[in-house]
């Protein structure tokens, strides 16, 4: 159906045949439908002419857009790319632009990797789509993951990289970087338009750091004993001293049976250091 948009048994279309053609068709939608095309044909070139001209900051954006623009970036270097190399040696240049373009795709809409990854299974894109939401993400990843697998590395590029945006996007996660902040009502509208055995999925929260995560804990356990001691001192008391011979016992049991296999002298030693 794509094809049938851009080509006919004539010839090709341009834009402005494309709208007197299909004048029901939104020119955002003739666009993507183009790029969605031309990279089935592996003409990046043209592609790249195409997000030249519409990939503008005055302009609407859309997943297809974002993520076609990172594809291209990510495609001179991906094929030789080497997380272990880079780790030791750093991002290139080209390569620390294609990490940009990635991660602004990502914010626009963070769904999408999971798809492209297959971390989630994918379904039928629906009926309506909702920008930066689930649905969209949908959509773009049943058109346009093969794209991704045609590019050698990009899968693996995009699995490396994605998730380190997060750290990028200022806390709390409402205000945006490069776009405007995501809406809190996007997975809302998204459970209304995606079936209901699909999960839809939520965008991605700020892992907090496990030391952190294991301080706050301890903290609220140290306090949580002190309160209890203070009101129950008794009670406590006798929790502690059941603790501890609970505790003991093990290494009680292995020093009788160390005494047991040692001779008496080397025992004695031994208590005596």
């Amino acid at each position: 159906a794509v094809e049938a948009v851009v080509s006919t048994q004539s010839g090709h279309y341009g834009r402005g045949e494309l709208i007197k053609e299909f004048p029901l068709m939104s020119v955002l939608h003739i666009h993507e439908n183009l790029i969605e095309a031309l990279l089935t044909s592996k003409a990046y070139n043209e592609v790249q002419q195409l997000l030249v001209r519409y990939d503008d900051l005055t302009l609407p954006k859309s997943a297809v857009i974002c993520y076609s623009a990172a594809l291209l970036k990510i495609r001179p270097v991906s094929e030789r790319f080497f997380s272990e190399v880079t780790s030791k040696r750093g991002l290139t240049a080209v390569q620390f632009a294609a990490v940009e373009a990635l991660q602004r795709a990502v914010e626009f809409n963070p769904h999408v990797p999971q798809y492209i990854l297959e971390e989630k299974p994918l379904i039928l894109p629906p009926e309506h789509l909702l920008k930066r939401g689930d649905s969209e993400a949908i959509a773009y990843s049943f058109y346009h993951a093969a794209h991704w697998k045609e590019v050698p590395g990009a899968v693996k590029f995009l699995k490396c990289f994605w998730k380190d945006t997060f750290k990028l996007i200022p806390f709390p996660l409402e205000k945006g970087k490069l776009f405007h902040p995501y809406t809190s009502s996007t997975e809302d509208t998204d459970r209304e338009l995606l079936p209901l055995f699909h999960e839809v999925s939520v965008y991605p929260k700020k892992e907090l750091p496990f030391f952190l995560v294991f301080t706050a804990g301890l903290c609220l356990f140290t306090l949580s004993l002190a309160l209890l001691t203070h009101f129950y001192p008794i009670f406590m008391g006798e929790l502690a001293r059941i603790g501890l011979e609970y505790f003991a016992t093990p290494f009680a049991v292995i020093a009788e049976h160390l005494q047991a296999l040692l001779p008496q002298q080397i025992w004695n030693l031994l208590t005596r250091a």
